[in-house]
């Protein structure tokens, strides 16, 4: 049995292939060959990125130590990238200053 391909390596072929179909210079063949060739490995991708996404899930971890699964929200990644206003110092008032 063949050593399974790499995501990256996969991917890498899927764009050539892509690449080499949008140029339309194939004779029909060898084009029909390329997008079957295509359609496994674009299987192949997506059934590796299930997977990681199965895996980065199941390592959620809540601060008491308990496993939660929570799924990935696109939405709040975006919130975090936003700055955050810095926090305001409060002054510590002593008994005099904070009678006046």
């Amino acid at each position: 049995m063949a050593a399974e391909i790499k995501f990256e390596e996969a991917l890498k072929k899927l764009e050539k292939i892509v690449q080499d179909l949008e140029d339309g210079d194939l004779p029909l063949d060898e084009a029909l060959e390329k997008y079957e060739e295509g359609i496994k490995l674009s299987k192949t991708c997506a059934k590796k990125l299930e997977t990681a996404k199965k895996k980065v899930e199941i390592l959620l971890k809540n601060e008491d130590g308990s496993v939660e699964l929570k799924e990935f929200d696109e939405s709040s990644d975006e919130e975090d990238e936003k700055p955050q206003e810095p926090r305001r110092k409060r002054a510590k008032l002593g008994s005099r200053e904070g009678l006046l």
